[in-house]
């Protein structure tokens, strides 16, 4: 099937994606996220046990149905694709919310293809309103699901996985563990007897990370063994692509808030948007952030209609968008000056989780050196 010359983004999309942006406008997550942060000398060095996490919100979020967006019908969900939960993360980006519906959707893709009624037992919760993250990193951070170390024996997990994004707001974990050479996908309940869990200290204030150990684990196997991890290659391009739209969100809040200070800020008797050395810069990340937005969009569409070319168009968009986020961030805050390193500024929250964007999954270096392997 061809993909679509308008990526498949309709009215139904665009409406989606507005409802989203009234949404996050309304909720304004980080002026909650610095209430939760108050009475801290240093706020990224508070105690974030909980993380912040606006459980009211998620409760309306979920009443609308955008955690089960991508899960297919038979579970209750809506079935509608990568291009319409793109248009959704974008926006959550755009508002750098702290929320798990990114890792909820990341999750729902990997479910998708367990092709297990058991998967299906866990697309369910998430209808119902459960958030749900994954992991499979080494401390190493390695990418490579075969070697996490988690090992499975008959139903019982031992090992570790790391780097699990907002891991403090979900109440399952989906992870990779291996049985004599062989890979199959199962869900642990991070309550679980004999899991711990270790929380890492990162300078993204809107999200949370931290590792997950297993010492005898109970857990529900979620797809068959297989000999290398297909589930995971299938839905790797879905969730590159889910991170990019996020940095494609936070990168065009970066450039708004930014052009509208060059329009106030007065130096030498002029808004320093009239001096060149301001609007090159500017004109230079509208431009990554509309090459950025059209590989992702373009990433997503053949997600949904083309999956033979699903990888290579998700390793560009991943590429463009982390060399986006870092061009972005260090834009906008040299732009800002000193106000812009401040705590009473929001460049630095958007400033911090764009850097953390950039890394998941690998960055933009990693991602060309991937893709010109496949060329």
């Amino acid at each position: 099937m061809a993909v679509p010359r308008d990526y498949a983004y309709d009215e139904e999309q665009e409406m989606l994606k507005s409802a989203v942006k009234r949404f996050v406008s309304d909720i304004e997550p980080l002026s909650s996220l610095r209430s939760s942060l108050a009475g801290t000398e240093d706020p990224h060095l508070g105690d974030t046990r909980l993380g912040y996490f606006d459980l009211d919100a998620w409760a309306r979020m979920t009443s609308l149905g955008w955690q089960a967006l991508a899960l297919p019908e038979q579970a209750g969900g809506a079935d509608m694709g990568l291009v319409s939960a793109v248009a959704v993360v974008e926006e959550i980006g755009f508002g750098a919310m702290p929320s798990p519906l990114g890792v909820t959707l990341e999750s729902s893709f990997l479910l998708r293809e367990m092709n297990s009624e058991a998967a299906l037992e866990v697309s369910r919760r998430i209808v119902d309103g459960e958030a749900v993250t994954w992991g499979f990193m080494t401390s190493e951070g390695s990418l490579d699901v075969s070697v996490n170390g988690v090992q499975e024996n008959e139903g019982v997990l031992k090992g570790a996985v790391h780097f699990v994004q907002d891991l403090q707001k979900c109440k399952a974990l989906l992870l990779p563990a291996t049985n004599s050479g062989r890979t199959a996908w199962f869900v642990v309940e991070l309550d679980s007897p004999g899991t711990s869990i270790k929380r890492d200290r990162i300078v993204d204030l809107t999200r949370d990370q931290g590792s997950v150990l297993f010492e005898n684990v109970q857990a529900t196997q979620l797809s068959d063994y297989l000999p290398d991890n297909q589930v995971y290659q299938r839905a790797r391009p879905a969730l590159l692509t889910l991170i990019s739209a996020d940095i494609a969100g936070s990168a065009e809040w970066m450039l708004q808030t930014t052009v509208e200070y060059a329009k106030t800020r007065i130096q030498f008797d002029r808004p320093i948007g009239f001096f060149q050395a301001v609007k090159h810069p500017l004109v230079d990340v509208m431009v990554h952030i509309d090459g950025t937005r059209s590989l992702v969009y373009a990433a997503a569409a053949t997600f949904d209609h083309e999956r033979e070319g699903a990888l290579p168009a998700a390793l560009s968009a991943k590429a463009s968008a982390s060399e986006t986020a870092e061009f972005s961030a260090n834009r906008g805050t040299q732009l800002h000056g000193g106000i812009g390193f401040t705590w009473e500024s929001d460049v630095q929250i958007y400033h911090k989780r764009l850097i953390h964007s950039q890394h998941l999954l690998g960055d933009g270096m990693h991602h060309r050196r991937e893709l010109a392997a496949l060329l």
